[in-house]
């Protein structure tokens, strides 16, 4: 049985996440909203404000076998109407919160004969798309940090990155709050599909898993093709 962290383990992706490991491993999760109520066995979960200056990080395991870090926003609207705090705060969410954690972690996942450390992307940072450039500036971030830090954890540290194509969670509500939505979504996509978390977690547990052994550094695209298929 491994030891595992999952920042933002209350809802989507993370949610997802979360319960698929603790099938199996000791998992230690954190909630920012919504605090999670029934909890699997070996699990558990304590609250964490990533735009907090001052973190608690006492609850996390002394060894650690893997790092997730789920927390994320989405907000789509014209370049023009962005103010520059609105890039700033989501740099914050979704850049210097993996940061100040992976820092934090790095003491526990060198006690591990092999961690692995799982980012999140999207894959609008490699293709162009309106409207999204407040998403693609933190992530495109994160994906440099991804190629960074495997090079620089390497060889008892992978570190690897997911960048999805729009998912059925509660932070893609917005975009896919009708059933019309959630069809025009799905007819953009070569799979013609939304991406459950599910889809999501499977490949997340696959990167954190000793069947990725050989993979770090990498951006996995989960995106239904849209991102490669014309």
């Amino acid at each position: 049985m491994k030891n595992y962290l999952v920042i933002g383990c209350s809802s989507g992706i993370g949610q997802a996440i979360f319960t698929t490991l603790a099938q199996e491993h000791q998992v230690t999760g954190t909630y920012y909203k919504n605090q999670p109520q029934k909890l699997p066995s070996k699990s558990s979960v304590h609250y964490l404000n990533v735009l907090d200056e001052d973190f608690d990080f006492s609850f996390i395991p002394e060894k650690l076998d893997g790092l997730v870090y789920c927390p994320g926003s989405i907000q789509l609207k014209p370049f023009h109407r962005f103010k520059e705090e609105d890039f700033i705060k989501d740099f914050q969410l979704q850049v210097t919160g993996a940061v100040k954690v992976i820092q934090a972690s790095l003491p526990s996942l060198k006690k591990s004969e092999q961690a692995s450390i799982v980012l999140f992307s999207t894959v609008a940072v490699q293709n162009g798309f309106n409207f999204h450039s407040l998403v693609s500036s933190s992530k495109g971030a994160i994906e440099g940090l991804t190629r960074a830090l495997s090079a620089e954890l390497a060889p008892k540290i992978r570190v690897n990155c997911i960048a999805p194509s729009i998912t059925d969670t509660p932070l893609a509500h917005s975009i896919l709050s009708t059933p019309e939505k959630k069809e025009a979504n799905a007819q953009r996509h070569p799979l013609k599909d939304i991406g459950s978390p599910e889809d999501i977690a499977n490949a997340a547990m696959f990167l954190l898993g000793d069947k990725s052994k050989w993979i770090t550094g990498q951006i996995l695209h989960l995106d239904g093709g849209i991102g490669t298929i014309r």
